[in-house]
């Protein structure tokens, strides 16, 4: 037996809600790999699971949380034995699949990458989906050649997880990094993370008015989008790129192709949900050697199961800053 966050839908009403149940190993869904999981976190998409409408979820009862880092308990896949050390981030887990809020989990072992020497199940969930997803943006924008000589490096949303860890990576890799922010409060801790200067939001929340503006970035990691990504586009130095992660600030894009066309601007879209298991490894293994530990503490706020369905619902409000990190025995 053992313990999980279990969303349920009540038919009648269409309502759904959240509370920590105990559960059996015959409930959980079919897959290779047993788990005992260690840790997970709070996501924007575990909000959207555990609120009243529902979000995500299609199937209930549900287990939500779209990550998690623990210890091989069974397995009917050569690759993984038990004691084995893994971390999971993506594959809809915890959306269309049973995820992390629970003390067992048991997936596809091709969901599964182990965990890289010098990072332990807590620190992996300290990082957990948003940092693998900032780590994937620092790549991409690497890949397209930034260097910390081109010039400094947008991140908005820069108090979220994503944002978060992205100053941190960056900093630590020796760029300039620009870190925008609605909450004049968050200055410090970014500050503390690596950002060398504090962008306020409003700044970059102005209706577009002209297509191009200075040249201002010579890379960002949007995780914002929206209007917020169209001002930024018109921003950017020649040849630089955007990697955008984000719908926090809508689906649309107004903006226009001449900073595509004018100055060669590279829009990368950022998907953390099935990333080849090569790219994953080493998102991974860059992890465990390009961000700096020290300053992953500085972004934690622990939790336990029944912390859960608050935080679910601060997290759709922007009311959490950093990584939460769920102990799942706490």
């Amino acid at each position: 037996m053992f313990k999980a966050l279990v969303v349920n839908k009540d038919e009648d009403s269409g309502k759904t809600s959240a509370a920590v149940e105990t559960l059996s190993l015959d409930q959980l869904p079919d897959a290779e790999v047993t788990v005992a999981v260690d840790y997970s976190t709070v996501n924007y998409k575990d909000g959207l699971c555990i609120g009243p409408g529902g979000g995500l979820v299609r199937r209930y009862p549900h287990v939500p949380g779209i990550d998690f880092a623990g210890t091989v308990e069974a397995s009917n896949d050569d690759r993984y034995k038990p004691g084995d050390k893994v971390v999971l981030t993506g594959w809809r887990v915890g959306e269309a699949h049973w995820g992390g809020y629970s003390q067992k989990a048991r997936v596809r072992a091709d969901w599964l990458v182990p965990l890289p020497e010098g990072i332990d199940t807590r620190q992996a969930m300290a990082v957990g989906t948003a940092g693998f997803t900032a780590m994937l943006s620092v790549m991409a924008l690497e890949d397209h050649g930034l260097t910390p000589d081109r010039g400094p490096v947008l991140v908005t949303g820069a108090a979220g997880g994503v944002g978060s860890v992205a100053t941190a990576i960056l900093a630590n890799l020796g760029y300039d990094v620009a870190a925008v922010t609605g909450r004049p409060e968050t200055a410090e801790y970014l500050t503390a993370l690596g950002a060398t200067q504090i962008v306020p939001r409003e700044e970059l929340n102005e209706t577009v008015k002209r297509p191009l503006e200075s040249e201002n970035w010579a890379g960002c990691i949007d995780a914002v989008g929206g209007a917020m990504l169209a001002r930024v586009l018109g921003q950017m130095k020649y040849g630089g790129s955007v990697a955008a992660v984000g719908l926090a600030g809508g689906a649309g894009l107004p903006a226009t192709v001449i900073p595509f066309l004018l100055r060669g601007v590279n829009l990368l879209g950022i998907d953390s949900v099935m990333q080849p298991y090569d790219n994953r490894l080493r998102a991974w293994q860059r992890v465990a050697t390009d961000l700096p530990m020290e300053k992953l503490e500085a972004m934690v706020q622990p939790a336990t199961l029944s912390d859960l369905p608050k935080l679910g619902a601060d997290i759709l409000q922007g009311q959490v800053k950093g990584r939460v990190v769920v102990d799942l025995n706490g």
